[in-house]
């Protein structure tokens, strides 16, 4: 069956029919100017212009004609589509009977199933994202995010907002200290899938539609522990909740244009200039133990033993000189 036409004339087609009619309905194929050859073709392709052979004239059709004839060739069509529509899952069921009767590549223990390697937990979070498609909740400590799936976890978020999902993601403040992945929770959080920082040690956790999780079983991350037990997901879900509304919400794009430095970054400008924990914390309007935090984490990127090595380090940073 031929597809039906559903491309309308432009103006100058529009405006050419309305001179053949003004000249009786009729325009002689010699008379067709050079420029208006296309114009011509689109009316004739539509049925606004019918050739007459035997005299060699284009004849004009009413339009009213030309329209129901197109419509019913697209009500056509669409009856058929929906038909092809609705008989897609039962063309596709002895495959959906295959993935639903699969064994899954993880070890059953207690009720929690087990994947063992990063490339079958990769596969089973994709497998995930597109069997719950309404809400994914990611908790991600560690830092700055691996910048060799960055941008494939930005399209997989995309398509996930874009399809109708919601998504929401803490990461550790220490994850600003890399512009890329700056970069990466600027686009994320402008595609409709915010990130914010949260501070104080958590565990690596994503949670799909509060229907299963997915949690570390061993210390490297190489294992994965998928839960299904109602009760420890909503646990979970009830943990990342509070875990959302204590994160902080960042200015993204500042940060990302180098004009908003986050608190920790703040901590280490006043350390560098000498101030002592309390006097930042007073300065900030911290508590000393959220300072504590922040210096904590400054020695670690700065690989520093003592407060006093840390302080030297960061002046030498900054002014460019050595600190060794």
């Amino acid at each position: 069956m031929p597809e039906p036409v559903v491309d309308l004339p432009d103006a100058a087609a529009r405006e050419l029919y309305r001179a053949i009619l003004a000249e009786g309905g009729r325009i002689r194929v010699g008379e067709i100017r050079p420029e208006d050859k296309s114009a011509v073709k689109q009316l004739a392709d539509l049925g606004l212009l019918v050739l007459r052979t035997a005299d060699g004239t284009y004849s004009a059709v009413n339009p009213r004609a030309v329209g129901e004839r197109i419509g019913a060739d697209l009500r056509e069509e669409s009856a058929r589509l929906l038909a092809r529509a609705a008989a897609v899952p039962d063309l596709l069921d002895d495959l959906t009977q295959a993935y639903d009767t699969a064994p899954r590549r993880a070890d059953p223990v207690g009720g929690v199933r087990r994947v063992v390697g990063m490339p079958e937990i990769r596969h089973l979070i994709s497998q995930l994202v597109k069997d719950y498609p309404h809400e994914a909740l990611a908790a991600q400590p560690g830092g700055p995010r691996p910048h060799d799936h960055m941008q494939d976890s930005l399209d997989h978020s995309r398509r996930y907002v874009e399809a109708g999902g919601a998504m929401f993601t803490v990461f550790e403040p220490s994850a600003c200290s890399d512009p890329r992945t700056v970069e990466y929770a600027l686009h994320s959080t402008q595609a409709g899938a915010p990130i914010r920082l949260l501070e104080g040690p958590f565990t690596k956790t994503l949670i799909f539609d509060r229907t299963v999780a997915v949690i570390p079983a061993t210390l490297d991350h190489t294992v994965a522990a998928v839960v299904e037990d109602a009760a420890m997901v909503a646990y979970l879900v009830g943990v990342f909740e509070q875990q959302w509304q204590h994160a902080q919400a960042v200015d993204w794009e500042s940060l990302a244009a180098g004009s908003a430095p986050i608190a920790h970054e703040q901590v280490g400008r006043l350390l560098a200039r000498g101030l002592t924990q309390r006097a930042i914390a007073t300065r900030m309007g911290l508590s000393e133990r959220t300072v504590a935090g922040h210096i904590a984490r400054l020695r670690k990127v700065y690989d520093a033993e003592t407060l006093f090595q840390l302080g030297w380090q960061m002046r030498g940073a900054r002014t460019g000189e050595s600190g060794g």
